[in-house]
């Protein structure tokens, strides 16, 4: 059996960016950038790279309408560096209005790690802790502990069969029912805010190679869908995809000179907008779900200290929160850089900072001023500053920002019962 496109459970970085991009419909962000009243800083140096639907989340921002902002972790380990980048962004997204969502991942955690329901409580308070410490206000919850979500799951897993995970995730006989459970959970997870709140735009901000469980909910939810809702030449039509005939009478009585005929209403004259919104409310009155299909934003990795990407599972790779100040220093001192062989090609030919997981880390975190990073490259690329030299200065931003952070993270804990 092939090997899926993309393992979302793999601590392999190995992701054809472009090849992902074209054959499965992701778009690059930047088109949409001018459409925000205010641009992150992910988002302006290219962290940031990719999106589908995004376009309507932007709206919402710049037109203060609701929208929904969710993303998950598994808890399988101490949370780190490489987990910061998805925390900035629901945060940011919650600044702009969004209402937070954050999902505790224990069933994936218990089925696809084999964490006992002890360690992924340990570990999801300190993911939750970070999430504070970063100024996170909203929703969070554990996915073992949320019985609407178990249902909702339940529901959307009536709309999903096996092929279609084989096909997507490269499931085969010998896979865990359990596992297979945990990808309906994050299913779930995904829609759980339109019914925790109203239905609405909704962006789940995720690594390239989570994209997987975007492609099936996006699915399951169209599926989920009771009409759709289409502009044609002159008019719009509203087609019924599994709506009881009493819902499309509704929708007919809805709008004036509106035509019913076997399966559809069509309808002369409004927006496609306000058809939409009035037909989305039809379904929920007829026991519908009316969920908007979500949206996705996608970040490429910040590398690891040894290169690949930053894993729990490879310990040497990451900056966790909760390591002593002689280990961090160590780890950054030891990391890969972009330098030359020697000091003099270094002075004659400069570095190569793209390959450098020291400046990649300043990019990502410990560099907020666009100046001060810019001034750092070309100091680089000029061969002005040796690596070692660089190292120092990187461990210095690193330390100062564990020390305060992991302050803030010790407040927030003490908040958070689970």
């Amino acid at each position: 059996m092939p090997e899926p496109l993309i393992n979302p459970w793999s601590s392999s970085p190995a992701v054809d960016v472009e090849k992902l991009f074209s054959d499965f419909g992701i778009e690059p962000i930047s088109p949409i950038l001018p459409e925000l009243p205010e641009i992150p800083y992910f988002m302006r140096r290219g962290i940031v790279i990719g999106h589908r639907d995004y376009r309507q989340i932007a709206a919402a921002i710049k037109n203060h309408t609701p929208f929904h902002i969710l993303t998950g972790f598994m808890p399988s380990g101490h949370p780190h560096l490489g987990h910061l980048m998805v925390m900035k962004e629901v945060v940011w997204h919650v600044q702009q209005g969004g209402n937070g969502y954050v999902t505790i991942a224990d069933r994936e955690a218990h089925a696809v790690r084999g964490m006992s329901w002890e360690d992924c409580r340990a570990y999801g308070k300190e993911y939750l802790a970070c999430l504070y410490a970063l100024g996170f206000e909203g929703t969070t919850y554990f996915q073992s502990k949320n019985e609407r979500l178990k249902d909702l799951a339940f529901e959307a897993a009536t709309k999903v069969n096996f092929s279609e995970l084989n096909a997507i995730y490269g499931f085969s006989p010998e896979t865990d029912l359990a596992h297979a459970d945990s990808v309906i959970t994050q299913v779930a997870d995904i829609l759980y805010p339109q019914i925790d709140r109203e239905p609405a735009p909704t962006v789940v901000p995720v690594g390239i190679d989570q994209d997987p469980h975007i492609r099936l909910t996006r699915g399951v939810a169209h599926k989920l869908r009771m009409f759709t809702v289409e502009e044609r030449d002159g008019y719009i039509s509203v087609r019924s995809k599994n709506a009881p005939d009493v819902a499309l009478e509704a929708v007919k009585k809805a709008f004036f000179g509106a035509k019913k005929y076997e399966g559809h209403v069509d309808i002369r004259g409004g927006s496609c907008a306000d058809v939409s919104a009035k037909v989305r409310a039809i379904e929920r009155a007829h026991g519908g779900f009316g969920f908007f299909t979500p949206s996705s934003t996608y970040h490429i990795f910040m590398p690891g200290l040894t290169g690949g990407k930053m894993s729990s599972s490879i310990p040497e790779s990451i900056i966790s929160f909760y390591e002593p100040e002689s280990t961090v220093r160590k780890k950054v001192m030891s990391g890969i850089t972009g330098g030359r062989q020697t000091l003099e090609e270094q002075k004659r030919l400069g570095g190569e900072p793209e390959k450098c997981s020291l400046y990649l880390l300043n990019l990502f975190h410990m560099v907020t001023d666009d100046a001060k990073l810019a001034e750092i490259k070309r100091k680089c690329m000029a061969g002005e500053v040796t690596c070692g030299q660089c190292k120092k200065e990187t461990a210095e931003r690193v330390v100062a920002f564990l020390k305060d952070f992991k302050e803030k993270m010790d407040v927030a804990a003490e908040t958070i019962k689970v």
